[in-house]
């Protein structure tokens, strides 16, 4: 059981309808010829792993931040945050993770907080490893006030795959770190815009899981 357990991950309901259409187009082509049903089993699973939501045990202290997304760090660089979260436009060190296809997409918080605002903007859909895809493309942006009265920014970015952006909370909302907030679906971005004179932890290139990997620490 131990086994199938580190295999068979539980899927996002959201993914449930996908996975449906999938396997009706699967079984209509193995009615047509064999080898395309084959081609759409493999299409199947991988859209039921896509859409996976494994258990995460985010790190058990009060003053980091964790990574809100499994993929690989893109940019480290600084950056004001959205206008529409209404924060300063005073640079802030942001680090972006990339998520291609094949890594989990449902999107965690980095830190416990209160959702002050969310705020989407639709745009276009450049490839989310782009610099100009924080800028230019849809996305959907948070605005946490943790305890200590300072703010952080996490924002999910559609990328040239991805066309749907989907946030499960609202206004008021009460996170804990390593809650789930939302994904995107199929390949993109989540930016994280760290508060003022917070230094990150992790490099251009670093693995992150979501949840769990340390992007920085708010101790003094």
């Amino acid at each position: 059981m131990k086994m199938l357990d580190t295999v068979i991950k539980p899927m996002h309901p959201e993914g449930r309808p996908f996975v449906a259409i999938f396997a009706v187009i699967t079984a209509g082509l193995f009615f047509l010829w064999a080898p395309l049903g084959w081609i759409g089993l493999g299409l199947t699973i991988w859209c039921y792993y896509f859409f996976r939501d494994p258990e995460r045990f985010p790190p058990q202290r009060p003053d980091i931040i964790i990574s809100p997304a499994d993929g690989i760090v893109s940019l480290i660089e600084p950056a004001v945050p959205p206008a529409e979260l209404g924060m300063a436009d005073t640079p802030l060190t942001r680090v972006s993770v990339f998520m291609n296809v094949f890594n989990c997409h449902v999107n965690r918080a980095p830190v416990p907080g209160t959702v002050a605002k969310v705020a989407y903007r639709k745009g276009k859909f450049f490839n989310a490893s782009l610099d100009k895809a924080s800028a230019d493309n849809e996305r959907n942006s948070l605005r946490l006030t943790m305890a200590d009265g300072r703010d952080i920014a996490v924002v999910q970015i559609a990328g040239l795959v991805a066309r749907r952006i989907v946030c499960f909370v609202e206004d008021g909302a009460t996170l804990e770190a390593g809650e789930r907030f939302g994904l995107i679906r199929f390949g993109s971005r989540l930016d994280v815009y760290l508060p003022a004179g917070v230094a990150p932890m992790v490099r251009v290139g670093q693995t992150m899981v979501a949840g769990e990997t340390v992007i920085a620490s708010l101790a003094p």
